[in-house]
């Protein structure tokens, strides 16, 4: 037994965390709290799964026990370089992973907790010496990133490391208002096979949509219910998680994609900051440009404080020719999608492929929407709830 920091409040003082024997899990750093373990041992299993499915080094960027992003890795263009105000291209297979998966939502991933199927070389050690996060989990380290990643926090950085080819099986149990609860662990792995039935007039499916269909899917598994991902190019880019409608997740996922989509605008990569704002700062001040039509007359002055010269707005109409460029984003639904406003709703933010589980009693409008828009239409048959 580990004790922890605390619980999910610093006032639930007692905390720990039980192991088997032997345990696949060493604490390498640091001090993690409970939710930082929670964390941890969720977007582990994403990456481990991502891994198993596509043959590629893979990575979660994860708070409050749901992924900020996810990505396979791959080469990072100039576009997301400048996007993400990165100094460079050239990252290993891990790193690319990882800077991949924390780029998909940049506010939510502040702080992050950070899992990658690989083992942690120099390349993302020294990424991550001056991002803000709490705490990673890798099945491996070289020497010199571990001694980069200790001194991160000055001192403080949580370091796990986890056995990879541990994989519990059978029931899972916890304690809720001093009742136990179990259930059959959910070790159904998600593949390429299960991605075979295309219900859809259009079957066009290319082998890299079917890597980011993976990403979308997997990724619902270990993010908490109701949720909705969009994915691109082997990337989460949108997650809407935690909504008691699916609507209501369609649309939050589908309004942080089109964010991200924005952020490489040339308008966005062209904003002229004053000289010593911090990437943070340029992380939120970009997040309120794009909400430009909205913001109060206060706001917007505040805002443009902080530019050397008056940005120029995106309008309406550039905003839907800029989407419309990006090919082949992928929607994915944790369960049946219910209702057509969903594919209407996704259609508006270009999105051209749909996994979902599939057996709604309107399956068949479902597909007919679909059809409409020409997107192609996958089922799983897999629900893949998480709470």
């Amino acid at each position: 037994m580990i004790s922890l920091r605390y619980g999910a409040n610093p006032h639930q003082t007692e905390a720990s965390l039980q192991l088997p024997d032997p345990s696949p899990l060493k604490i390498l750093n640091g001090a993690p709290g409970f939710i930082n373990m929670l964390d941890a041992l969720t977007s582990w299993q994403l990456v481990r799964e991502l891994k198993e499915a596509t043959g590629k080094a893979s990575a979660a960027s994860y708070k409050h026990v749901s992924p900020a992003g996810a990505a396979i890795a791959k080469p990072i263009d100039d576009a997301f370089k400048e996007s993400q105000f990165l100094k460079t291209t050239d990252f290993s297979e891990v790193a690319s992973a990882y800077v991949r998966a924390r780029g998909g939502d940049r506010l939510c991933s502040f702080g992050d907790v950070l899992a990658v199927s690989d083992t942690v070389d120099v390349s993302l050690a020294q990424f991550l010496k001056t991002e803000v996060s709490d705490l990673i989990i890798a099945p491996g380290y070289e020497p010199e990133a571990l001694e980069i990643l200790k001194a991160k926090k000055k001192g403080g950085f949580v370091i796990l490391e986890i056995d990879y080819d541990f994989m519990p099986e059978g029931m899972e149990s916890r304690e809720l208002f001093g009742l136990g609860l179990s259930q059959t662990r959910n070790s159904r792995l998600i593949t390429k096979a299960d991605l075979a039935n295309v219900v859809s007039k259009n079957k066009s499916i290319s082998d890299e949509t079917i890597e980011t269909l993976l990403v979308a899917a997997i990724s619902l598994k270990y993010t908490q219910s109701n949720s909705i991902s969009v994915a691109y190019d082997g990337q989460i880019v949108g997650i809407g998680a935690g909504q008691q409608s699916r609507i209501h997740c369609t649309r939050l996922a589908c309004d942080k994609a089109d964010k991200w989509f924005l952020q490489r605008h040339p308008k966005v990569r062209g904003l002229d900051f004053k000289e010593g704002t911090k990437k943070v700062d340029k992380t939120n001040l970009i997040d309120q440009f794009l909400l430009w039509d909205s913001l109060s007359a206060t706001e917007e002055e505040m805002m443009l404080q902080n530019f050397n010269t008056r940005p120029e707005p995106i309008s309406r109409e550039e905003r839907i020719e800029w989407n419309r460029q990006h090919k082949d984003i992928c929607l994915g639904s944790d369960a049946f999608i219910p209702f057509r406003d969903n594919i209407d709703r996704a259609s508006r933010s270009n999105i051209q492929h749909v996994v979902e589980t599939g057996g709604s009693l309107r399956t068949e409008f479902i597909v007919e929407a679909c059809d409409q828009y020409d997107m192609t239409l996958t089922h799983t048959g897999i629900r893949s709830f998480l709470h």
